[in-house]
């Protein structure tokens, strides 16, 4: 068993597909921490002055644009011409009408600050829906590519026992992109802190803020092992990649765009709850909530209060355990009834 965990460590390292996705993902999560440290920067009194300053700018700006639209009102009301069409009531003489200062807020025009405790969270699930991509092309490649090229069927001859081969292979690959997520994940996590650091701001970090990121990474680790699961699984099943590409299309095509349209049309309420980036939502926001403005429920304020519906972390949970499990079974149960050859 050891001798077949190495030479799969070795065959999963050394395939091309998986050299080159490492690359592009180190690539692409180092060109986002790029991007935000350029575009961030730290606010200070300086910026906060010329911000008050560009505003009082705005603010005289508009007054005087204001003014000369009274003065050209009531000069053509002055001549009798029809002022309706061109300008408003009363010439914009009305209380309330001229622009006020507190309208121009100067936190407008202040720069890019990134917050890390209240904005990171985001990044999170950003980092996950990446790796999981990635864990979703090497997991599929994986196992697709050694049915296709009939390096599955030379194994099987060298060790009989389909099952073991198939745990064996599934096993890696889980702890192979389990491994690639948590290092880089320490990565993505400490060139943010830094971004806060010298680039925004950091914020109040307490132990309840770090174990909140912890769980969402967690979360996050939970939903990229799923997804290369389930590309595994596919992959599996068709004996070739391409199977687990074009179901993922298909799902994603169906799923997000066929279900919507349908959905739309039947008039269904909360139609999201029926599709898959609804639970993803659910699951990096602990719920998500869908609301109904057909069902208009009268408050004690006389404002419309929509329907809600939530769909929690748990269901989303449900919903993608369920997936990946049956997804899986049925690969196992292929494996070992059906002919190798």
């Amino acid at each position: 068993m050891k001798g077949l965990i190495k030479a799969e460590v070795r065959r999963l390292v050394k395939r091309r597909i998986t050299r080159l996705m490492a690359v592009l993902l180190v690539l692409g999560l180092g060109a986002i921490a790029v991007a935000f440290t350029v575009g961030s920067q730290k606010v200070g009194p300086a910026q906060v002055a010329a911000a008050e300053a560009e505003a009082q700018r705005q603010y005289e700006e508009s007054l005087r644009w204001h003014e000369q639209m009274v003065a050209d009102c009531e000069a053509a009301k002055a001549r009798g011409e029809d002022i309706t069409q061109r300008f408003p009531p009363d010439c914009g003489n009305e209380p309330g009408y001229a622009p006020q200062r507190e309208q121009f807020d100067a936190s407008w025009n202040l720069p890019y600050e990134f917050h890390f405790r209240e904005q990171f969270g985001v990044f999170i699930s950003i980092f996950a829906g990446i790796v999981a991509l990635f864990g979703f092309i090497v997991g599929a490649s994986y196992v697709g590519a050694e049915w296709h090229t009939g390096g599955m069927m030379n194994l099987l001859l060298w060790r009989p026992r389909r099952l073991s081969v198939l745990f064996t292979k599934l096993g890696v690959l889980l702890g192979g992109v389990l491994a690639v997520t948590v290092v880089l994940g320490a990565l993505w996590t400490a060139a943010f802190w830094f971004i806060g650091r010298y680039d925004g701001q950091t914020g109040k970090m307490t132990q309840g803020a770090w174990e909140s990121f912890a769980l969402s990474g967690a979360r996050g680790a939970g939903l990229v092992l799923a997804v290369t699961a389930v590309a595994f699984g596919l992959a599996s099943l068709g004996r070739h990649t391409a199977m687990a590409l074009g179901v993922a299309v298909g799902v994603g095509v169906v799923s997000e765009i066929g279900m919507r349209i349908a959905l739309g049309i039947a008039e269904i309420r909360f139609a999201d709850r029926w599709v898959l980036s609804t639970y993803a939502l659910a699951w990096f926001e602990k719920r998500w909530e869908l609301q109904d403005w057909r069902a208009c429920n009268i408050s004690f304020s006389g404002q419309c209060e929509p329907d809600m519906f939530v769909v929690t972390w748990q269901q989303s949970a449900l919903v993608f355990g369920v997936g990946t499990a049956a997804v899986l079974a049925a690969a196992i149960w292929l494996m070992r009834s059906r002919d190798i050859t």
